[in-house]
């Protein structure tokens, strides 16, 4: 009988022997899938997870989220009315050299070719004004011009500006923005006017015969709130202003008084937008900001929020970590426990921005040998949402994913380390077991 039992546990040794546990050293790891999970939104926008390295000598791959905003930049659609101040003081030299005739007038015809340049959803027109050479004709609406009707001719309109020829004794701005006022057709959706002026109304249309007067004043300003009433959005530059405490003559307010009631400031205008410059930042302003002001260039998409959801055998068996920080908003220290999750959060991707974030996924020492063999996906689902250009929120989700496979070879003999070591506990369990089985026939036998 003890033959018998002996030759039972050295079978079962054998067996335990040639049992295969699975070994971080000699499992091999492999990518048997590498599709691109990609998520589009808007026209050309779209987002991405793929993997983008793998170090399989290192049980290691690299994966990366990326969100690329790919819409092209808006161009200004609808028309446009230049009200240009033609009076006598745009002769007058500047300090950047030249007159303020040729700065103000060469920055508008750059502004004219820029807006215009392969843009065939836009008109523009030109209205001068300053008051009628013909003192009798002063305070009506032959103070102002029409230099050009809507045309998108950018040769046209541009020698158009050159010819202007500024030798009005006085400034009617009143009758520039009545007169540009009825240049627009019917159909546009979009209507601007953009005055660029030297100086401070004194003269309106009927008014008091008193320059400067709270008449002038008034009779200005109603009219550019009337504009803005009527859907014409008003952008104002207003340079040429030396010396804003001079008070003129037959008035009480200074010039920066009657700048203020008539203008507002540049943080609260009357109406529009409101540059008040100095000579030297007349181009930029005319050429960068008042272009950028007429439409947002660039199309930017908000408060997007990116979840990337990871199976339970990825976070059971493998070390996340990042390889570096989002470049653009932020995302989760490390992965949320309560349902396998990182959150990327970007609060604005303007056209042509790219946010990208990567994160290495790597196998663990001690990995359950359950996973050997199966086909592993390395995320469950991504979901994405975000606000559009017309602030309506969006959401989009895909379960696409890269695929990995752990495989173990074969086992031709005991393994090292930690197989060793559960072969080794096996035997001497099982030898317990039988050891303990013989001592109590035995003592069985003795009692009998």
């Amino acid at each position: 009988m003890k033959k018998k039992i002996f030759i039972t546990v050295f079978l079962l040794c054998i067996l335990l022997a040639n049992i295969s546990f699975a070994s971080y050293s000699t499992v091999t790891m492999s990518v048997v899938e590498e599709p691109v999970c990609t998520i589009e939104f808007g026209e050309h926008s779209k987002f991405e997870k793929k993997l983008v390295a793998k170090n399989l000598n290192n049980k290691e791959v690299t994966l990366q989220l990326q969100v690329t905003n790919e819409e092209e930049a808006l161009k200004p659609t609808g028309e446009i009315v230049l009200v240009l101040d033609n009076s006598d003081s745009m002769n007058e030299e500047v300090s950047t050299g030249g007159t303020r005739k040729d700065l103000i007038f060469n920055s508008a015809k750059t502004l004219v070719s820029n807006l215009l340049e392969d843009n065939e959803s836009l008109k523009v027109g030109l209205v001068t004004f300053s008051t009628n050479t013909d003192v009798s004709k002063e305070g009506t609406i032959e103070d102002a011009s029409v230099l050009s009707t809507l045309s998108n001719d950018v040769t046209a309109l541009t020698n158009a500006i050159s010819n202007i020829e500024a030798n009005g004794p006085r400034t009617d701005l009143q009758a520039g923005l009545s007169l540009a006022s009825s240049q627009f057709s019917e159909e546009a959706n979009n209507k601007y006017i953009i005055v660029l002026t030297d100086g401070v109304p004194n003269v309106a249309i009927d008014y008091d015969k008193t320059y400067y007067s709270d008449d002038v004043i008034a009779k200005t300003k109603s009219q550019l709130q009337t504009l803005d009433a009527n859907g014409i959005d008003v952008v104002t530059m207003l340079t040429g202003i030396d010396d804003e405490n001079y008070v003129p003559v037959g008035v009480s307010k200074s010039f920066g008084q009657i700048i203020s009631e008539i203008f507002g400031t540049s943080e609260n205008p009357t109406v529009g937008k409101f540059y008040y410059v100095t000579d030297d930042k007349v181009e930029t302003t005319i050429t960068t900001d008042i272009y950028n002001s007429l439409l947002p260039i660039s199309r930017v998409y908000k408060d997007i929020t990116v979840v990337d959801y990871f199976p339970q055998e990825i976070i059971d068996n493998f070390d996340f970590a990042y390889v570096s920080e989002a470049n653009i908003g932020t995302i989760s220290a490390e992965v949320d426990k309560t349902n396998n999750s990182i959150t990327w959060t970007i609060p604005e991707l303007a056209s042509g921005e790219t946010a990208t974030v990567q994160y290495t996924l790597k196998l663990k020492e001690d990995f359950s040998s359950s996973i050997v063999d199966k086909i592993l996906d390395t995320n469950e689902k991504v979901d994405i949402t975000y606000t559009d250009f017309n602030d309506e929120e969006q959401a989009k989700t895909s379960d696409v994913t890269p695929k990995l496979k752990l495989t173990e070879p074969p086992a031709e003999l005991p393994k090292a380390g930690m197989t060793t070591l559960l072969i080794t506990a096996s035997v001497l369990v099982v030898g317990f077991l039988v050891f303990s089985f013989i001592k109590w026939r035995n003592l069985n036998r003795n009692i009998k």
